[in-house]
């Protein structure tokens, strides 16, 4: 039986290896290890075996975790990619390091003025509903560069880049033609914004295809910490 360290190797290697096929460096692509609904025992094992950046999809939950794993911990990267509710976004300005899903200036407003003058300014990630699908969050390619205009002027948070969650169940002609849209608009923020630098695209299940367009970091969950159980969220 596989562990968690033991998957986790996996997990990078199949990264490195995706990313010298795409002649890039393995270096440029991060894994975030997805420990939503996963207890705190995995995040640690996980943690002894190297990993230090780990995602939360819930207020509640990444909120219990970190204020319980923080102070022996204090060097996990914490990212919040979940779907947030405006009323939610004061736990994650004041705790996370990284907030990969803004689709909207209220949202980025709210955490500009949440954020503690005492903290890092808030890294942040416009998600990008590249696919046009109803059932997901995310702003419009076409408001990208303007709502990033306007989150470049707050000085409590930090724009770092572009996030997105492509179509499932699709052949790889319209996956990669989904991705390499997103890729282009990731290449159109950085030339209009120096401090973007973050891709986050990719999951356990089409990891290849997005470091082949431009991917910096993969979100892993299941294929580390195993199936999810929801009954406990």
């Amino acid at each position: 039986m596989t562990t968690i360290t033991d998957r986790l190797a996996i997990a990078q290697h199949r990264i490195t290896q995706a990313a010298q096929n795409a002649s890039r460096r393995p270096e440029d692509v991060q894994l975030l290890a997805v420990s939503k609904t996963k207890p705190n025992e995995y995040i640690i094992e996980a943690y002894q075996a190297g990993q230090r950046r780990f995602g939360e999809n819930y207020v509640q939950e990444g909120e219990t975790k970190i204020n319980s794993l923080s102070q022996a911990f204090p060097d996990i990267e914490w990212h919040f990619i979940g779907p947030l509710q405006s009323n939610k976004t004061k736990v994650v300005a004041s705790l996370f390091d990284w907030m990969h899903t803004v689709d909207r200036e209220k949202i980025a407003q709210r955490l500009n003025d949440q954020r503690p003058d005492d903290m890092p300014a808030l890294n942040i990630c416009i998600q990008v509903n590249i696919s046009l699908e109803e059932s997901k969050s995310g702003a419009l390619a076409a408001d990208v560069l303007g709502l990033a205009d306007k989150i470049a002027l707050l000085p409590n948070i930090k724009l770092r880049g572009l996030m997105a969650i492509p179509s499932a169940d699709v052949d790889e002609q319209t996956a990669s033609a989904e991705l390499a849209a997103l890729q282009a608009l990731f290449n159109q923020l950085a030339e209009r914004h120096s401090c973007v630098d973050t891709l986050s695209v990719g999951m356990s299940n089409d990891l290849e295809l997005a470091v082949n367009h431009g991917s910096t970091m993969v979100r892993i969950g299941s294929a580390i910490f195993g199936e999810r159980d929801y009954s406990k969220t």
